[in-house]
């Protein structure tokens, strides 16, 4: 007996474009698995955001130069009750030991923004290690409590400098919103940028450096509009504490 396969146009045409799709697939991993995201709870990770459904959104404020929008911005969150994240670069802070002072004060949070502010991932393992403890050294020294928490300078980092932070008992924190209040593009636009974008679990990147300056002036309608629809605003210590982050997203070189 003899037997006839017979397979119709449309179902050759879809088994043919499966198979098209598959290779795309292959080749995309190939060439991107330098860059690719990766979910693993054994390899160090950056956290962006935290998978939460409470109303929750961490603000953060990157502080590397200048002497004009820092206390400023400090004095307006310590008026609206703000709880807060400062990440302060090392250099900066032993320039500036009062104002590191008037901000532990008002009970903001301070994590490590690094020694020397360049790309950490060109460094050799031993530079990394060497400008995180560095960095380490001055800001415990400077704010008599240990840093725990570090975003690399430009948000530059790979595999190498994620391992070391570990290594040094830091976890990298990145931001899932980013303002780009450093680009002044105006006001409404710093605000509607951040609106916008914001969700719960959310982290949130400003700047207090002197180049940031509008950042003063979105801040009120920012906090005013993020309350209005009920999130409560706490410290990225605060943020991770909500969840498990062991499955956080881990990229390379992200800036």
């Amino acid at each position: 007996m003899n037997f006839f396969y017979v397979l119709n146009g449309r179902r050759i045409k879809r088994y043919f474009f499966m198979f098209i799709a598959a290779l795309f697939s292959i080749g995309v991993v190939y060439t991107e698995r330098d860059n690719i995201t990766v979910f693993s709870q054994s390899e160090p990770a950056a956290v962006y955001s935290i998978p939460t459904n409470k109303k929750v959104i961490a603000l953060t404020f990157d502080i590397s130069w200048g002497e004009k929008r820092a206390e400023p911005i400090i004095d307006l969150l310590k008026e609206k009750g703000v709880n807060a994240t400062f990440f302060l670069s090392s250099v900066w802070s032993k320039e500036h030991p009062e104002t590191v002072k008037k901000i532990v004060d008002a009970g903001f949070e301070i994590g490590s923004h690094g020694h020397k502010h360049d790309f950490y991932s060109k460094f050799s393992d031993e530079e990394i290690k060497k400008q995180i403890q560095t960095a380490h050294t001055i800001l415990t020294e400077t704010t008599g409590k240990a840093p725990t928490l570090i975003r690399m300078p430009n948000g530059d980092f790979d595999k190498r400098v994620l391992r070391i932070a570990k290594e040094l008992n830091y976890t990298v924190i990145q931001w899932d919103t980013d303002s780009l209040d450093w680009q002044n593009g105006g006001t409404s636009n710093i605000v509607n940028r951040v609106t916008a974008k914001a969700h719960p679990g959310d982290i949130v990147l400003m700047h207090a450096s002197d180049s940031s300056k509008q950042t003063l002036e979105a801040l009120p309608a920012i906090i005013d509009h993020l309350r209005a629809k009920g999130y409560e605003l706490v410290t990225v210590s605060s943020l991770l504490s909500q969840t498990e982050v062991g499955q956080s997203q881990v990229q390379d070189k992200v800036k």
